[in-house]
């Protein structure tokens, strides 16, 4: 794997309370990986939120600081509690409660990727789960709990933006008959994870960049957003899901004709977004 486990980029001067993330766009696909697994290398990329640390790219340029993942999700799923250890595919885990998660197949060691389809031929150690979990995961969430905490002291409020991609079919059992599919999901656990004035607002960003938005259906938010989401504590964090199809070849994981028009108009998007946590510096002395 690489030897970091996140790439942090941050802007000159920090001048937002906003904070992009994206926790499943890592490609780092190392042959010692790809050789355990019963996958080729297309289909395992199945999972993976392709280019949309390409897409939030534009944020440090915006005064956010931006914290992308190296590690693949099929390696290891940073939007999981790290005690999401699936014994299905690990040796030595003894599952005390249901967790659909897990059952599924999508713990904090995934056992498939989409549609179901096995990664690895047997299990993993315990061991080795430990590792990845110390080595990547750790780090990952230490540096995001670090951003979210001097942000917060900084300028009053932390406001996590946590961005993944959807296959183009998920939200096909929740649309109903002649209803417009949405574009955007929207999840903020149904109000627990973020003040309603902040997630009305990126909708409406959203919204008048010409798509369409749905909230908290089929994805409310996971570990991330019920982790750092805490409105009482003015720290808030909101899940955003986008349609692959609008910029990439979902079959192919390469971008499409539109690429370079939508990462045009998610540079604007999250420059609007990155407004809403436009506040002064607190002074030191206060």
């Amino acid at each position: 794997m690489a030897k970091d486990a996140f790439k942090l980029t941050l802007p000159d001067v920090q001048s937002t309370s906003v904070i992009f993330a994206s926790p499943h766009s890592g490609r780092d696909y190392p042959w010692s990986f790809l050789r355990r697994s019963e996958l080729d290398e297309l289909a395992i990329r199945s999972s993976e939120d392709a280019f949309m640390d390409m897409l939030i790219a534009s944020a440090p340029s915006c005064g956010a600081a931006l914290l992308a993942a190296r590690m693949p999700r099929a390696f290891l799923d940073l939007n999981r509690a790290s005690d999401e250890l699936d014994p299905a595919v690990i040796e030595g885990v003894h599952q005390v409660s249901h967790n659909p998660r897990i059952a599924s197949g999508l713990g904090v060691i995934p056992r498939v990727v989409s549609n179901g389809r096995a990664i690895y031929r047997g299990k993993l150690k315990l061991s080795e789960a430990h590792a990845r979990i110390s080595e990547y995961w750790r780090p990952y969430h230490d540096q995001l709990a670090e951003l979210m905490s001097d942000t917060r002291r900084d300028f009053g409020e932390a406001i996590l933006i946590d961005c993944h991609s959807m296959p183009h079919e998920a939200v096909d059992a929740v649309t109903q008959s002649g209803l417009a599919r949405p574009e955007v999901v929207l999840g903020d656990r149904f109000g627990a994870s973020a003040d309603s004035a902040i997630v009305e607002r990126i909708e409406t960003i959203f919204l008048e960049a010409g798509l369409r938005v749905s909230r908290n259906a089929p994805f409310a938010g996971a570990f991330t957003t019920q982790h750092y989401g805490r409105p009482s504590r003015r720290q808030h964090a909101v899940q955003i899901e986008i349609d692959r199809s609008l910029y990439m070849n979902e079959m192919r994981v390469r971008p499409n004709g539109n690429f370079d028009n939508f990462r045009a108009l998610m540079t604007r998007v999250v420059a609007e977004i990155s407004e809403i946590g436009r506040k002064k510096l607190r002074v030191a002395a206060e």
